[in-house]
């Protein structure tokens, strides 16, 4: 073991677990109604617990177990032959375990923005369960654990498909399963009700952005001047998109909002997500800019022609970021056309069919929807009993 390697990726793991507690809470919490600031928090958090108990049990095994190109097996349920004195790389195993159980965590937990404020909690906690264990773990074996998309002997692709970080197996996942569940969600009772507080919101934002550093950084599993360089064109691309989609809004809307900006900037991180293993300062720079603008129109394309309320735009931002990231990836010569596209649509059917299924499944348990009144309502005293702010005080 490698003693500079191991200790970055103890700070890394925690920098994309901050990400989503308390990155992505904070910034969806503050783009719902106040009434549903709770209700965000709890989903949130609960999936960071169910997904981080779930990993141990099997959702790591299935992923980087030793089981063949579909699924990783049970082998290494419970981390069975796995010590701290086991190694994976450079790094001890469990450590590696534990930064892989942070992408868990946040994948089915970038979901939540689909579906809030109209949701019941009994059903994120199923759908998330079954999601992650079906969905999730075996696409991130099928890429990052050496299965049918890794490359290799019996692979589906020559080359395997590169995604450094996530961009197919992190955004293109959430994204797809977010359209998904907000289609057979239906829409909210009312669409034009603002966030109720931008500046959470850029607290929330700011936080992933200082988290994903972690996720991309880390991602290289060494202390090293590759994982410098993708902390560096991940910053670029993130402050790059953050000022093309406020110029882009300003242009259109004659006003630029801190909302805007700083959704840009997750817009800008998604897309350089898959990228940042490969790419330099100046491509980061490309990326950037034109994902704060493609995302833009894409929000747009959701909401208004495909009429689906994915209410916190995540496909438009993670999901169309993440497969653009990938895209650019061959467009500037670091992967191969054929391999990129075949993961692009071996996963995206993958998805959007297993998801279909869970949805269906998890409604047989537990319901859809809360009812007109809790909506009505807010979650927040509907389904948790308390209430984020005091207005008597």
């Amino acid at each position: 073991m490698v003693g500079a390697d191991t200790a970055w990726i103890i700070v890394a793991t925690a920098l994309v677990l901050f990400m989503t507690l308390p990155g992505l809470a904070l910034f969806y919490g503050g783009l719902v109604r106040a009434r549903n600031v709770l209700s965000v928090f709890m989903q949130c958090f609960g999936i960071a617990c169910l997904m981080s108990v779930l990993w141990l049990v099997a959702g790591y095994s299935i992923a980087f177990g030793d089981g063949g190109l579909y699924w990783g097996g049970l082998g290494k349920a419970f981390l069975s032959g796995v010590d701290a004195d086991t190694v994976s790389g450079t790094i001890p195993e469990v450590l590696f375990f534990a930064f892989q159980m942070t992408f868990a965590i946040i994948t089915p937990a970038l979901i939540v923005g689909a579906y809030v404020e109209r949701i019941g909690f009994g059903f994120v906690m199923l759908f998330s369960a079954l999601w992650m264990l079906i969905c999730y773990a075996p696409v991130a074996h099928w890429i990052w654990g050496g299965g049918l998309l890794a490359g290799g002997e019996g692979s589906w692709v020559a080359e395997g498909v590169n995604d450094f970080a996530g961009g197919i197996v992190v955004h293109q996942t959430a994204g797809l399963a977010a359209l998904v569940v907000a289609f057979f969600l239906g829409a909210r009772q009312n669409k034009t009700t603002p966030p109720h507080s931008p500046g959470m919101v850029m607290i929330g934002a700011a936080m992933l952005w200082v988290g994903w550093f972690g996720f991309n950084g880390g991602s290289q599993l060494a202390a090293d001047g590759t994982a410098a360089m993708a902390l560096t064109v991940t910053h670029i691309s993130a402050a790059t998109a953050s000022l093309t989609w406020a110029l882009w809004e300003r242009i259109k809307y004659g006003k630029a909002s801190l909302v805007g900006m700083v959704t840009g900037t997750i817009a800008g991180l998604a897309s350089i997500t898959p990228a940042s293993g490969s790419v330099g300062p100046v491509e980061a720079l490309a990326i950037g800019a034109i994902a704060g603008v493609l995302c833009q129109e894409a929000c747009k394309l959701v909401k208004d022609i495909m009429n689906i309320d994915d209410t916190l735009d995540v496909f438009a931002v993670h999901g169309v970021g993440g497969m653009f990231g990938i895209v650019m990836l061959a467009i500037f010569g670091h992967a191969a056309w054929a391999s990129q596209l075949t993961g692009l649509a071996v996963v995206g059917v993958w998805t959007l069919v297993i998801t279909t299924v869970i949805v269906f499944v998890a409604k047989a348990v537990f319901p859809i929807r809360v009812s007109e009144e809790d909506e009505t309502n807010g979650l927040d005293i509907a389904a948790h009993g308390e209430r984020a702010y005091d207005l008597t005080s």
